[in-house]
């Protein structure tokens, strides 16, 4: 007698990209699959986790590469939830920062399939951090906005003005072709001297890490060959990371011994 179908979807957020930086819900969730479905950034030895019979189906979007319309990949969490059952849909980071996870629950549920949520760990905290750059820290960082570099319209987003006049550590996550139009707007508020760091695939093997100024990032990105996918932070606590200190002049004091 066959098996009845539960048909079930759940999006895991991935992380940053480092395979051990998932939850531990997030791979209990894959060993329940029945079908993954994953982004363009999610490390191949996350699929391992999924039962050997589980289907696992690409469905990633990278710019300048063939991709799946966002629509697809959510008529395909219906259709094999349907079909199979416990469809587990991977991405990167958390599928609420900038994810477009909302959007897909909405879908999803419209067909009356329950759904759930684990979060993932960000790359907008995780990835400055890889390299020694604390969002925030007392006496030199009250707050920090993430913003996407480009809209859905492809154009800026307006939120990096207001940002650019504030104290603020600003993480722009998908800004890199706008690097030009972000300097500028940090330039007219008078910061050229403000300290920017642009981070390529963090917190996996092929990180690279170029650092500045506001004023001279450009040229720095384009001698290191930064491009996508690649984080862009910027403001004093920049100057904060140890790797970092040659660069800015400053000493920081790292702790050595660590139990």
């Amino acid at each position: 007698m066959r098996n009845e179908i539960k048909p079930k979807v759940t999006l895991v957020g991935a992380g940053p990209g480092d395979p051990e930086l998932i939850t531990l819900k997030g791979i209990l969730a894959i060993n329940k699959a029945d079908v993954v479905l994953y982004d363009a950034l999610i490390d191949p030895a996350l699929l391992k986790h999924a039962p050997d019979k589980a289907i696992k189906i690409y469905v990633g979007k990278r710019v300048g590469k063939h991709s799946c319309p966002q629509e697809d990949t959510n008529r395909f969490c219906v259709e094999y939830a349907l079909k199979y059952g416990h469809v587990v849909r991977l991405k990167g980071g958390d599928p609420f920062v900038f994810g477009r996870g909302s959007e897909e629950i909405d879908y999803i549920e419209a067909f009356g399939i329950p759904t759930e949520v684990v979060s993932g760990i960000s790359s907008s905290v995780a990835v400055p951090a890889s390299v020694g750059i604390p969002v925030t820290k007392r006496g030199v960082s009250e707050s920090f906005w993430v913003i996407t570099g480009t809209t859905s319209s492809g154009e800026i987003s307006r939120d990096i003005a207001l940002a650019a006049q504030s104290t603020a550590t600003v993480v722009v996550l998908m800004g890199t072709k706008k690097l030009a139009e972000i300097v500028q707007i940090y330039k007219q508020n008078f910061k050229a001297d403000l300290p920017i760091a642009i981070i390529q695939s963090g917190t996996t093997k092929d990180l690279k890490l170029v650092a500045g100024t506001i004023s001279d990032i450009q040229e720095k990105a384009v001698s290191e060959g930064i491009g996508a996918p690649a984080i862009i932070i910027i403001g004093e606590v920049v100057k904060e990371s140890y790797r970092l200190k040659e660069i800015y002049g400053e000493v920081v004091n790292v702790e050595v011994n660590r139990i």
